[in-house]
Formats: structure tokens, sequence, C-alpha cells
């Protein structure tokens, strides 16, 4: 039995908080898209397929023309950000994109200028941001996204919108008996609680104004209790957490590898060094420490030591960032892997990835805007687990643990877009072509 899912009528407002290289490089890429300047690569929405029924029916329609996403025509982006630079102007210092497709977009890019964020840098120690709400609590700027949520929508006629947070790694929090309830976390809003972290109050915005949002960061954002129970109680899907893109990819790639074939790991050593905002922003120890618990995260989960001791038992796995300037956007991940194999006889595995982190990102923020979207008008609401395929740290049901393994993600996302449209759910099984 299919889902009832509403049609996409209208305009989609995009919104994205935090305005720099991730969030400008996926909004100048869409634009390049609409203009034949350029193709969507990495975009799973745009360009995988799904196949359908029986390999012998070679029925594997586009994912596009699968299920009802909203086209690229229909989205309007908006959003904010700690500098008041347009989107144009943001674009060309992060240096991500070709100068001369930027300035053949610029037209289109200058128009869009963030709106003041909310912001404190207790929370994000390495920025000052100038552009940024005043206000007496929480709840007052919680109150000022709103309004800017609804004047977005009524400014560009717009059918319904999505949030997407594209901002800096927030301190590491823990949760706290503010984070437990609806009621105590709105009164946190009120009291100006320190352990309210601006994205909190993002997600907090979107909920209440029916804004299906995922977050981007490993903050700890709409994965408290109370954000939960919020996104439930308004039907509002949530999603996250931190994109899926650099050295973790890697790893749900390789590690479900060394798992499928019994293989050992002795360690697994991480080390990065990135220039753009987000290396500044890592370079305090406190920022790091969310990140590092992103990442260390992602082996335990894949290789289940508790299950197999004998080959991943006592795994040593470091992870390391450095803020090296000059080289900007363009990321290098370097991985050194010792495994192990036949009479435990080691071996050793290199990865230098040269990577480019916001063009990783960009097609990840449009996948997810759309299938956030489609979420929302197939009424589910809450945690979208399917959707694990994006993320380092994935949201998932109290009592579970997370998917970590890529292609096992990718499986439950194409299943679950089945599922919507009532397809037979494909299995792998394969026994029918052999009866």
């Amino acid at each position: 039995m299919s889902v009832t899912i509403r049609p996409h009528e209208g305009k989609l407002g995009v919104l994205l908080p935090g305005m720099g290289a991730v969030a400008t490089t996926f909004i100048a890429g869409v634009e390049a898209v609409k203009a034949g300047l350029g193709k969507p690569i990495g975009s799973l929405t745009q360009m995988g397929t799904i196949r359908l029924g029986q390999r012998t029916d070679d029925n594997s329609p586009k994912i596009r023309d699968f299920v009802p996403l909203a086209p690229l025509e229909d989205l309007v982006f908006g959003g904010w950000d700690i500098f008041d630079e347009d989107v144009y102007a943001a674009a060309t210092r992060s240096g991500v994109l070709d100068k001369d497709l930027l300035r053949a977009l610029r037209p289109q890019l200058e128009k869009l200028r963030p709106w003041p964020a909310v912001f404190d840098q207790r929370y994000v120690k390495k920025l000052n941001g100038t552009h940024v709400k005043k206000g007496d609590s929480w709840m007052e700027k919680a109150r000022m996204l709103i309004d800017d949520i609804d004047r977005f929508k009524r400014a560009n006629g717009l059918d319904r919108t999505v949030m997407i947070w594209c901002g800096s790694t927030e301190i590491f929090l823990e949760k706290k008996p503010v984070h437990e309830t609806i009621e105590a976390f709105e009164l946190g809003l009120m009291e100006n609680d320190p352990h309210i972290a601006p994205s909190m109050v993002y997600a907090y915005a979107a909920i209440m104004t029916g804004t299906p949002f995922a977050n981007g960061a490993p903050n700890l954002t709409c994965d408290i209790p109370a954000l939960l129970a919020l996104a439930q109680r308004e039907g509002v899907p949530v999603a996250g957490k931190d994109f899926k893109t650099g050295q973790t990819l890697m790893k749900t790639i390789l590690a479900p590898g060394f798992k499928a074939r019994m293989l050992g790991l002795d360690g697994w050593f991480s080390t990065n060094i990135l220039g753009n905002r987000d290396g500044e922003v890592l370079d305090d120890p406190e920022s790091f420490k969310t990140k590092e618990e992103s990442k260390l995260s992602v082996l335990e989960h894949i290789l289940q030591p508790e299950k197999h001791p004998d080959l991943y038992g006592h795994i040593s796995h470091k992870v390391r960032i450095n803020y090296y300037p000059p080289r900007g956007d363009n990321k290098e991940g370097w991985d050194s892997i010792d495994i192990f194999g036949w009479m435990n006889m080691p071996m050793q595995i290199k990865v230098d990835f040269l990577c480019r982190d916001s063009i990783l990102a960009a097609p990840l923020v449009l996948d997810l805007a759309l299938f956030m979207d489609l979420a929302g008008r197939s009424g589910m609401k809450g945690i979208q687990e399917w959707l694990s395929f994006y993320f380092k740290a994935p949201q998932h049901a109290p009592g579970l643990y997370p998917e970590h393994d890529l292609f096992i993600q990718l499986m439950k996302l194409k299943n679950t877009l089945r599922h919507m449209k009532g397809e037979e759910l494909i299995t792998h099984l394969g026994l029918e072509y052999y009866d």
C-alpha cells in the first residue's frame, strides 16, 4: 500500500542557518544547474536511479521521476549568517567554485543577503559575529526567527519551507534536565539557560513553524527529548546529524568491506588539514570535541567489537583536525589503517583523500532539502532514520544503535521510497531467477 503524498504545489523555501562555504556552494550550484552551466554531480535526487521489480524487468527510473520531488525551479533560498555579505561575496571569499562560474551567476547571487543570526560566542569561540540579533532571551530570539520565516514565506509566496543547518560546529554539550521536556525547554528559552545553544533555538523555531529541520553539524540540537517530542506533537520531520563528506565517508565505505570479509583491524589513525571557517572553528578544543564524538562513533557501530572481539576488540582509533589556512576549503584527509588477515598476518592501507569539503556537502544539502520536504508532504514526523545515508552520526529511535554502513543506509533509503509508492521492496535474495 502506498503512502498519500501531498503534491508539491507552489514554491519551496530552503532556509539555511549559516551562509558560508557550504550554503553558498549549494545555492550557486543549484543556480548553475538551472542555467545549464553545470551538472548536479553527487546528488542522489538529481542523478540517482531506483530499481523497481526484478532485474530482468530493466526498470530503473531516475529517483526524481519516481517520487514527486520539488523541481529545482521551485526552490527559493533564504537564511541567516553572522557576517553581512551577499551570497556572491561569500562564495567568492570562500574560494570553492570557479570564479568564472560565479561571475556568470552574479546577478542572482547578489540578490541573496542573510538576515541577522542568532549567535553567542560562548558556543563558537573562534568566531566573532557582527551581524546578530539582539534580544533579552533565547525565547525572544526564537520569536525573531519565527518572524523571519513568516516574512520570507509571505514575501516569496511560498507554499512550504525546510531548514538545513549549515552553520558552525558548537562546543560539546551533554543532555541536561532542560532538554528533557517541552515545558522545561521552553522555560529554559525564557530564562537563557546556558545548556541551550543557538542551533537548538533554530530547531525550535523551525518545528514551531512546521518546517522540517535537518542538522548538518555534530551539535546537540534536535536530538534532545524536548525537541523530538515537539516534532512529534507538531507533525514535523527532523533528521541529523553532521554531513557525511570526506574522511568519514571513506570510513563508511571501507569499514563495511573489512567486516564483510572478516578482516581484523588493529588501528585507524585519521588526520585532516583544512583552512576554511570550519577549520578555524574546530581549532577550538571544545568545538573539536563535538566533531570528534561524531567521527569516533562510526567504526564502533559498523564493526560491532562486542560481537567480533578477536577482530575488532582492541582497536586504536585516533582522529586529528588541524587548521591550516593556505588550504582553504580544499581539505586533505590522511588515513593510516592497520589491518590483519589469515593467521594474524599484518597489512596496511594508506588513504590520502584530497577533497573539497563544500563540493561534497552541497549535494547533500540539496538532497536533504528535497527529501525532508517529501517527508513532510507524506505525513512523516519525528526522526527520519531513512536519511542516515547523509550523516556521520545518524539520529535513531531510543534503544536502537545507529546504522552507519553506507550500503545498508542506501538500501534503507531506496526501500523507503519504494514503500512510499507502494512498490515491492528489494531484498536482493534473487532465488526467483533460478527456480
